[in-house]
């Protein structure tokens, strides 16, 4: 394919993708195919000579799209929102063309120096601390990784390394303690990439307790942090979750926070759905304390239109990450090294894209009243499905909706949740996945996709409302 072939085919499927999201009420959901139904349409092996572009393209519509599960149709409730824009998408093909690896400031400098400038402008829209940006001339700064399972893992290791060294310079004549006595704690709300990190890092995870408000309070991680400590064991490091992924719920910021300080604990704040709220002040509340923590981290390609991957990390001191990765080999060495991040130094890979540009293109074509504006319609739509569900006897809300997900369930015998999310899902016009906690079972229902408005807010209730009748009567 040559420059004007290019052209061509990049004009035909930049209408195809506008076809496809102006259009993508009208597609089902989730899929109707079995596992296996791609292999027995495609080839058995490459073709030899090439295809033409015309039969691939015919090709996505015909074999890809209907296994497509449509996460950004306005009915697609389920887990969290995944980030789809325009700017977000003309950035991603920006990147794609420039196709340089910013493992190092000499590699490509404006991939580095864009990235630093761009965690300032996204975390002064948050209302961060500070001592998490890069302009204060501190030893904070941000970092943009793959996801905020990356940013845990990370944080970990960091936090290990920290703590391996701190006894070392301490402690010089004794012995150092074997990692595998090494602590962290969580909540019982957290997500698995805190435990993920713990077998990858090998170190303990407990999962501590949280409060009727599933909130994990101060005094629980306090005692745990005493037990483990009678019992020879080190604790080194805590996630303080913000909108955790079952309900919603926010562990005490600034409970953990003091106590993590008092102790020498690197505390993480993982707020990977929740974070992008924080670009409306009333909302900021839920991170009291935030300045406590050694990092933070939330998922632009959640819910701030950015499309994956874009997940914002910030450090208060970037030195303990490096000395978790820091190696320099001579073919990475350069003459102006130092006065730059060299963002290798802060992540799992060595390789990163160019990721700021379409955080860049969307904080430019939104603004910041146009963030604010989308994140406080979809809490709008949110509240208003929550007073559809208690305006219907036959349901109870679960938690307490605070953003853009409610989690509610038919009253009675989890049984009749449990079918009416298989009817549902079966049925495709909305999609929904489940969540449980203190043996309760629910229905998450989560306000994902921009195009969502309040007609399919509606839409998906009356559905809801439809196949919750076919259960009760089924039932009788």
């Amino acid at each position: 394919m040559d420059s004007q072939q290019f052209r061509s085919a990049a004009h035909q499927m930049t209408d195809y993708i506008i076809d496809y999201l102006d259009n993508i009420r009208n597609r089902r959901v989730t899929p109707e195919l079995p596992p296996g139904y791609l292999r027995p349409l495609l080839p058995s092996q490459a073709p030899e000579k090439p295809d033409k572009w015309g039969d691939i393209l015919k090709d996505v519509e015909n074999l890809i799209m209907p296994g497509v599960t449509h996460w950004h149709h306005p009915n697609f409730h389920a887990y969290y929102p995944s980030g789809n824009t325009y700017p977000s998408i003309l950035g991603d093909m920006l990147c794609d063309a420039i196709g340089c690896i910013g493992f190092t400031w000499m590699a490509s400098p404006a991939c580095t120096e864009l990235e630093v400038i761009m965690m300032d402008w996204l975390g002064q829209l948050l209302g961060l601390p500070e001592s998490f940006l890069a302009r204060s001339n501190g030893p904070g700064g941000g970092v943009i990784q793959g996801t905020a399972s990356e940013s845990v893992l990370v944080s970990l290791l960091a936090a290990r390394t920290r703590s391996l060294r701190h006894h070392k310079e301490n402690f010089p004549c004794k012995d150092p303690f074997p990692v595998k006595s090494l602590v962290a704690y969580c909540s019982d709300q957290a997500h698995i990439s805190v435990e993920r990190a713990g077998m990858m890092g090998a170190v303990t995870v407990r999962k501590l307790t949280t409060d009727e408000n599933l909130s994990l309070r101060g005094a629980t991680l306090c005692q745990a942090i005493e037990e483990d400590i009678a019992n020879g064991l080190v604790p080194f490091f805590v996630v303080g979750t913000i909108g955790a992924t079952p309900a919603c719920s926010t562990d005490n910021i600034r409970e953990l926070g003091e106590v993590c300080n008092e102790n020498g604990l690197w505390l993480h704040i993982d707020a990977a759905y929740a974070g992008a709220a924080f670009v409306c002040e009333e909302y900021r509340d839920l991170m009291d304390g935030v300045e406590l923590a050694d990092s933070f981290n939330f998922n632009p390609h959640k819910w701030l239109l950015v499309s994956f991957d874009c997940s914002a990390m910030w450090v208060k001191d970037a030195a303990d990450v490096i000395n978790a990765f820091n190696l320099d080999p001579i073919y990475l060495k350069y003459e102006r090294e130092g006065q730059q991040p060299d963002y290798r130094h802060w992540q799992i890979p060595l390789g990163r894209r160019f990721r700021s540009l379409k955080l860049w293109f969307v904080m430019r074509l939104y603004g910041s009243e146009g963030l604010q504006a989308h994140i406080r319609k979809q809490v709008s739509l949110a509240h208003e499905f929550e007073s559809y569900v208690k305006e219907d006897l036959r349901f109870e809300i679960v938690a307490p909706v605070t953003l853009g997900l409610v989690c509610f369930r038919i009253k009675g015998d989890e049984e009749l949740t449990k079918s009416l999310l298989k009817k549902l899902n079966d049925e495709g016009v909305v999609h929904l996945v489940p969540g449980a906690f203190r043996n309760i079972y629910y229905l998450r229902l989560a306000v994902c996709s921009r195009f969502t408005e309040s007609e399919d807010i509606k839409k998906s209730w009356n559905e809801i409302k439809k196949q919750t009748d076919s259960v009760l009567s089924e039932k009788k």
